[in-house]
């Protein structure tokens, strides 16, 4: 069952699910079904959602670009070179 009503920028949803009984009496037990519980979980699946969908769409917009990707020498190369333009100069972040 799934039923909402909103509140202005707040919306309230009524939501029934069928747990096996081991997994809801746990989930009680550890409060993962109160309301504030369930929207902190609600709210992280959605960032990570979010996140996981925007990474992805890096990564294709990577496998896009023109050229040959960077070998791990190189890779290495950029990062020891950076390293020691920071050592060179410690005050700069």
């Amino acid at each position: 069952m799934f039923s909402f009503a909103s509140r202005g920028s707040v919306m309230s949803i009524t939501i029934e699910l069928d747990l096996p009984e081991t997994v809801a009496a746990e989930a009680r037990a550890k409060g993962l079904l109160d309301p504030q519980n369930l929207t902190r979980l609600i709210e992280r699946e959605v960032k990570a959602e979010s996140a996981r969908r925007d990474f992805f769409d890096i990564v294709r917009e990577l496998r896009a670009l023109p050229g040959e990707p960077m070998t791990m020498e190189e890779i290495q190369a950029e990062v020891d070179a950076v390293r020691a333009e920071r050592a060179a100069h410690p005050a700069c972040p």
